[in-house]
C-alpha cells in the first residue's frame, strides 16, 4: 500500500515560517540599505567589490523588505545578477570578466602601493581564491528562442 492509499498516513504538514521581529526587520532593512550604498560606492571605487554588497543587501531585503527585494530583482543593473543568483547560484560569464578585469587592476594597484609585500599577496591571493571560485560558478543557460 503506498502512501497516497494509506487512510492513516498524514502527509508533512508545510509549515510557514514566522514572521521576524520587528526590530530585527528593522536591522535587516539598515543592513539592507548600507549593502547597497556600499555596491554604489563599488560601482565607483577601484578595488571596492560590488556584487557581494548587492548579494547581501537582496538577502537582507529579502527577510524584511519584499518591496525592496522586488525593486532590486527589478532593477537594470542589479536585477539580471540576482535572478541568476537566486535560479540556481549562476554567474554570467560578462559578470565574470568583469570581476577579473576589476581584480586585475586592483592587483596592479596593490602591488605598486602596499608597503609591505606580504600585505600585498595577501590581498592578491584572497582576489585568486574568490576568481577561482567565480570561474567554477555555472553560467545560466540562454533560454531557446522559438521560430
Amino acid at each position: 500500500m503506498t502512501p497516497d492509499e494509506d487512510p492513516h498516513h498524514n502527509p508533512p504538514a508545510v509549515v510557514e515560517p514566522r514572521p521576524l521581529p520587528l526590530v530585527v526587520r528593522w536591522l535587516l532593512m539598515v543592513f539592507a540599505v548600507l549593502c547597497l550604498v556600499l555596491a554604489a560606492i563599488g560601482v565607483v571605487a577601484p578595488g571596492m567589490p560590488t556584487t557581494v554588497f548587492v548579494l547581501m543587501a537582496a538577502w537582507a531585503a529579502a527577510r524584511s523588505s519584499p518591496r525592496l527585494h522586488r525593486w532590486l530583482l527589478n532593477h537594470r543593473l542589479f536585477g539580471p545578477l540576482l535572478r541568476n543568483w537566486e535560479n540556481g547560484r549562476t554567474v554570467s560569464r560578462r559578470a565574470k570578466w568583469s570581476a577579473t578585469a576589476a581584480m586585475a587592476f586592483c592587483a596592479v594597484v596593490i602591488v605598486f602601493t602596499a608597503h609591505k609585500p606580504w600585505l600585498a599577496g595577501v590581498a592578491i591571493g584572497s582576489m585568486a581564491v574568490v576568481l577561482a571560485w567565480l570561474w567554477r560558478r555555472p553560467e545560466p543557460q540562454q533560454q531557446q528562442q522559438g521560430c
